[in-house]
């Protein structure tokens, strides 16, 4: 595969992620939001199924090792808690505000990758994501 591909794969994400941002305002209405995570995890654990089945990617999940679970399940947590800390942002919030403010986590994935992954991003990258920082804060100024 092109190294490059990443990038093709990224930007979807971030397409697919301003869908939910929108979706989700939409939905939240009349709902309570922790209620709105769990219809919308649902939907991703049915899918995501059906998918892993379609690609035939499936395979026995207790032959991983215990230090890949490990980090699963704390991705999982993690994720858990961003989902329920987003759909109350977006409940109170506008999306065009809340979204943004949620990027700040490119900052601190550079971050953590230098402390925990020994990543090293170039200047130019560190130029785009303090950018990207200072425009969080320049939003979280502006009442």
């Amino acid at each position: 595969m092109d190294s490059s591909g990443w990038f093709v794969w990224a930007i979807l994400s971030a397409v697919f992620a301003a869908m939910t941002a929108i979706f989700a305002k939409l939905g939240l209405e009349g709902v309570d939001s922790d209620l709105a995570t769990l219809i919308r995890t649902c939907v991703i654990i049915v899918v995501l199924a059906a998918f892993v089945y379609a690609m035939g990617k499936w395979s026995n999940p207790f032959a991983l090792s215990w230090r890949t679970w490990l980090f699963l399940i704390l991705s999982g947590l993690a994720t858990g808690a961003s989902w329920v800390c987003y759909f109350r942002a977006l409940k109170m919030g506008e999306a065009s505000k809340v979204a943004p403010v949620d990027k700040l986590s490119l900052l601190l994935v550079a971050v953590f990758a230098v402390i925990f992954l020994g990543e090293r991003p170039s200047a130019m990258s560190w130029f785009g994501i303090l950018l990207v920082g200072a425009g969080v804060v320049v939003l979280g100024l502006k009442r």
